[in-house]
């Protein structure tokens, strides 16, 4: 399986939309800041996650969740699951 997800940062309400083969091990690797961009931006939140069979099926999705009508779709409808930031709104 191949999952494309979307990390919220704690400390900043930021959104990173990454995809991977193996979820559970790329979410450990967010949490110790093996990954660069967002190693600073720790803690980070799994805040959404999509699973497909074929790779090109989620990297196609990745790409079109980091394009403007994929945030769109993002603030429309993962509303609930959020976290604020310290300080103001998501």
């Amino acid at each position: 399986m191949f999952y494309v997800y979307i990390l919220q940062s704690i400390k900043d309400s930021r959104l990173y939309i990454g995809y991977s083969s193996d979820l559970k091990q790329r979410l450990g690797e967010h949490s110790r800041g093996i990954v660069e961009s967002t190693k600073n931006r720790r803690p980070m939140d799994l805040i959404y996650y999509e699973a497909y069979r074929a790779e090109k099926d989620a990297r196609v999705r990745e790409i079109f969740l980091k394009s403007g009508q994929g945030r769109e779709f993002i603030n429309k409808n993962i509303i609930y699951s959020r976290v604020s930031a310290p300080g103001g709104p998501a």
